[in-house]
């Protein structure tokens, strides 16, 4: 029995491209064997790797002046990747918007002199700061933000006000709403929260960046050798490439970006006009900034929420159990999320609070 899944990542994918990669993972492309097992400089895998990142090219509309690399390490491999390939001068800005974007900068820190521009982190990071507030320093090689934050469910509406390159964490709202991301110099995305399984890490970034990589930078690190070499220098995560692929292909047949951007405003909007118009739970974020991806909400009490998160599961609602650094609970309505799993939660959310009042 399929359940439905709220983990804030690795998360749930569509069921027809996890119907889809099992069909083929023992034959694929009538290849006679598995996508885990051919050799990546094979021309099946790479005909694999050429369509995702057109697919992905033709999702976000990234013009041909940017690169799209996949690459291993995850998000927070970036967060040495970017300081080591960006800091011409040395020195970059970095807006606190949760705990991912604390640890961005404080790698950062190990490779040049990064400042914090804003943060709103005295407030449990509940809100995103006032862009039109935000100074930044004289020099700086790029402006690091956290579009997204899935554990305090934050999110950017607004670009930081400066000329200096914007570096963005997309990892859990990437291809959720429509960006332009000629608005970026370089955005990267783990892709286990709305595109694959775990392993993948994405990243788009503008060529004229490339080449500028720090002495220290180590190979597997430096866009430009990704870049050379299609994302092919080393072995590649096969399999999470693959899986890529069928979801840019769900996503594209499903109307594209645009589709689901108002799917996923409308989920969204469901869940929180019934938290809203509750007098048993609570969202204690800023009603602007709210995330779309990852909803965090409370009950009255840490009992009732430990009772809540165990009925969930039993009720077939899992992965409900909110962060440590939050508490309470967290409902992640990442793409692959239908409105009927949203309307299932809302339901029990009623029939919990009608029996625990």
């Amino acid at each position: 029995m399929r359940v439905f899944n709220f983990s804030a990542g690795p998360s749930a994918l569509p069921l027809s491209v996890l119907e889809q990669a099992q069909k083929e993972l023992l034959n694929y492309e009538n290849s006679g064997m598995s996508i885990t097992e051919m050799s990546h400089r094979g021309k099946v895998f790479m005909k694999v790797n050429e369509e995702a990142n057109s697919l992905l090219r033709e999702l976000m509309n990234i013009p041909e002046d940017y690169s799209v690399l996949f690459v291993q390490g995850g998000a927070s491999q970036q967060f040495a990747a970017v300081p080591l390939n960006l800091l011409s001068n040395g020195k970059a800005d970095y807006i606190l918007t949760g705990s991912f974007a604390q640890k961005a900068y404080e790698e950062g820190t190990k490779y040049g002199d990064m400042s914090v521009a804003a943060s709103s982190k005295d407030a449990n990071y509940t809100f995103i700061p006032n862009m039109s507030d935000v100074k930044f320093r004289d020099g700086i090689d790029y402006v690091h933000t956290t579009w997204n934050n899935t554990i305090f469910g934050t999110r950017y509406t607004e670009l930081p006000k400066t000329n200096a390159t914007i570096v963005s964490d997309m990892s859990s709202c990437i291809l959720s709403e429509e960006i332009d991301v000629k608005n970026f110099g370089l955005i990267y995305a783990g892709a286990q929260k709305n595109i694959a399984p775990a392993g993948l890490t994405i990243v788009i970034v503008k060529k004229e960046l490339l080449g500028k990589a720090m002495p220290i930078c180590p190979t597997m690190l430096n866009y430009a050798i990704h870049d050379k070499n299609d994302s092919l220098y080393n072995t590649p995560p096969c399999f999470p490439i693959y899986v890529s692929m069928l979801v840019f292909r769900w996503l594209k047949q499903l109307g594209g970006v645009k589709a689901i951007q108002e799917i996923n405003r409308e989920k969204a909007k469901m869940l929180y006009d019934f938290i809203d118009n509750s007098s048993f739970y609570t969202n204690k974020v800023n009603v602007k900034d709210r995330s779309i991806m990852n909803v965090p909400f409370v009950s009255p009490s840490v009992e009732l929420d430990a009772k809540f998160v165990s009925e969930a599961t039993s009720a077939g609602l899992v992965s409900l159990k909110g962060h440590r650094l939050v508490g309470g609970m967290r409902a992640s309505i990442y793409n692959a999320m239908p409105i009927e799993g949203v309307k299932a939660l809302i339901e029990f959310m009623k029939k919990f609070e009608m029996e625990n009042k």
